[in-house]
């Protein structure tokens, strides 16, 4: 008996929504990086402790992404990540109530931080459910950029909010719209449609240890989460403390927040652009070359930048590479890994980068007597120059899955089968 498939035009609905609460989360998680100076003075605490509102978010992450991705599997996506992102917006609320209070505001900021992975780790859950195979790159590529746009929002929003009303009343209002957002979400989004848009619409599950182990075996996905850890520590590095890096040149809140929305508009640019010519060439080493290789330079002008009009520049140009490598490289990380679902290798992807709060650490403590970030840039530039030059050396997907069925087919045991395809 065949089974009955069915595209539901719904599905653009749940997407929508969902998009929001991601959105929402990411300006919640990036409000104060571009405003540090003034958070300093408004709580009364070091610039590292301001650090520590965005780099919860990562820490939060590491332990909870298992259990999130659990809950995501046994209970449906719809109920994992309407229970995240209404955590998110009674956090994010709580923020804003709780004043100039240093130590309630870091609270709630876990709490907001805490329900990420029930956000994070949903994405391909809800293209699996919903989207036929043929579209579920592109629902993924979407919810990346939703992500970006929150960013660049909080980038670029909240020096200018700032300036005409408070820091609590600012996180008051963000955490309202995620409320928002989430009441919506909750609203209009169901776990999955009554019939599968696929034949396999109903075999994606969400992080499962049977389909890490399997991932973990394929060694070329093992360099790549590398190459994923470095290229992600890099933009959270910069997000993270982009205020304090560019303020020794003369640079303002303002600048700041503009820099960090520029770096966003050139992700989003180069997703849409070199995602799709990845695409069109079938191709995605070369692509993941080049955007770390570019990436590399690009950010030591953003390091060393005197001017304006060179300082944005060198945002977008960063951006555009740096950035849009991620929707590739997430593509490249399912096809490699195959026939491990999709949502255990994006998972693993977000685990590595969130992991990469060490890069944000390290760079607050390497600081120069003066404040200066040059020297930790320069670290990152170099170790961004090294992700290329591995990344070249990586096999196509196609050309190391070829290799490993004809190894299956000659008797050959799963760990000669993950090695990867020597390039000619």
């Amino acid at each position: 008996m065949s089974e009955q498939v069915q595209v539901y035009g719904y599905r653009w609905a749940v997407l929508a929504t969902f998009m929001a609460v991601n959105l929402t989360i990411q300006t919640l998680w990036i409000s104060y990086a571009p405003i540090s100076s003034v958070a300093t003075g408004y709580y009364g605490v070091s610039e590292v402790a301001v650090g520590a509102f965005a780099m919860s978010f990562m820490v939060a992450y590491l332990p909870l992404s298992l259990p999130a991705s659990y809950l995501i599997d046994r209970r449906g996506f719809r109920l994992a990540a309407g229970f995240g992102a209404l955590l998110a917006g009674v956090a994010g609320l709580l923020r804003g109530l709780v004043g100039a209070d240093y130590a309630l505001a870091l609270l709630a900021t876990i709490g907001i931080a805490a329900a990420q992975p029930f956000l994070l780790n949903a994405w391909t859950t809800l293209s699996s459910h919903w989207f036929p195979h043929s579209q579920r790159a592109t629902a993924v590529s979407l919810i990346t950029l939703a992500n970006l746009v929150g960013t660049g929002v909080g980038m670029a929003l909240t020096p200018v909010l700032v300036s005409s009303m408070s820091i609590s009343s600012v996180q008051l209002l963000y955490g309202g719209c995620a409320l928002v957002a989430v009441t919506v979400f909750v609203l209009v989004a169901r776990d999955r449609p009554h019939t599968p848009p696929d034949f396999d619409g109903g075999t994606v599950h969400a992080l499962m240890l049977v389909g890490v182990r399997h991932a973990l075996t394929v060694r070329p996905f093992v360099v790549f989460l590398g190459i994923a850890f470095v290229a992600m520590g890099v933009f959270n590095g910069v997000s993270t403390w982009v205020e304090e890096i560019v303020r020794p040149r003369g640079f303002s809140s303002a600048d700041a927040g503009s820099l960090g929305a520029l770096l966003l508009l050139g992700g989003v640019i180069g997703a849409v652009v070199l995602s799709a010519l990845s695409d069109r060439a079938r191709r995605r080493v070369p692509f993941l070359t080049l955007a770390l290789m570019v990436a590399a330079p690009a950010l030591l002008w953003v390091t060393l930048a005197g001017s304006l009009l060179g300082l944005y520049t060198a945002a977008f140009v960063l951006g555009f590479f740096m950035t849009s490598a991620l929707p590739i490289g997430m593509q490249y990380a399912a096809e490699i890994t195959a026939p491990t679902p999709e949502g255990t290798s994006n998972g693993l992807i977000q685990l590595a980068g969130q992991a990469s709060v060490v890069f944000v650490l390290l760079m607050a403590v390497s600081r120069t007597p003066s404040g200066s970030y040059v020297p930790s840039m320069c670290v990152l530039a170099a170790l961004l120059l090294a992700g290329g030059l591995v990344a070249s050396r990586l096999p196509e997907p196609h050309r190391h899955l070829a290799l490993r069925d004809a190894l299956a087919d000659a008797g050959a045991g799963p760990e000669t089968a993950a090695r990867p395809v020597p390039r000619p």
